[in-house]
């Protein structure tokens, strides 16, 4: 499964955001990467440039190649609602975020190993595929032999994740992907707007 391995602190700085996490690199310096720092002069960007980085930027927090997000625009595209919303709503309901959400896992790409590596089911059958979309009343959980993992264990004891479209039992390891969220509900920030502009030049 392809995935962006590069350094993370480095796409942090440039979007100037921790979008893959707590980031003490982003910290200490909260601006773009460059040999030349804050001192280098930055031309206004154009339009073009804005909505590609807005793009960028999601595509990089939610862990998604060119190729698999603009399928994903397109099942948005034809959906009803708008666009831009239900693009956000789709990502949202991947299996692999769904996980993370619940605080399976530490981040988004830990969510996306546990799924590969089989120790996720839903609604009791074990899923493999971290591009799964859920539908409201899917339960998700630890496949039963994989509860004891200590990396799955320690870090849902450890979570303290509440979103109100889902519902997780640390007991059971066993959640309830309620409903699909509203836009307001998602607290990624992102202009989804510039997104659906920049798809539709």
């Amino acid at each position: 499964m392809a995935r962006y391995i590069g350094p993370k602190s480095k796409i942090a700085r440039k979007f100037k955001e921790p979008i893959f996490g707590p980031d003490k690199a982003l910290e200490k310096k909260n601006y773009p990467p460059g040999m030349h720092g804050l001192s280098k002069k930055r031309s206004k960007q154009s339009e073009y440039s804005v909505q590609l980085r807005e793009k960028q930027k999601a595509k990089y927090t939610y862990g998604i190649l060119e190729r698999q997000f603009a399928k994903i625009y397109a099942m948005a595209q034809t959906a009803h609602g708008v666009t831009g919303e239900v693009l956000l709503q789709l990502i949202e309901s991947r299996l692999d975020n769904v996980v993370y959400r619940m605080g399976i896992a530490p981040t988004r790409s830990g969510a996306r190993q546990l799924v590969g590596h089989g120790h996720i089911t839903v609604n009791g059958n074990v899923v493999n595929i971290a591009s799964y979309v859920l539908k409201p009343g899917d339960a998700v959980g630890v496949r039963e032999r994989s509860k004891t993992l200590e990396v799955i264990s320690k870090n849902v004891l450890s979570s303290s994740n509440q979103f109100p479209w889902m519902d997780f039992d640390k007991t059971s390891m066993v959640g309830k992907f309620i409903s699909i969220p509203e836009r307001v509900q998602i607290p990624e920030n992102i202009k989804e707007q510039l997104i659906v502009e920049l798809y539709s030049k």
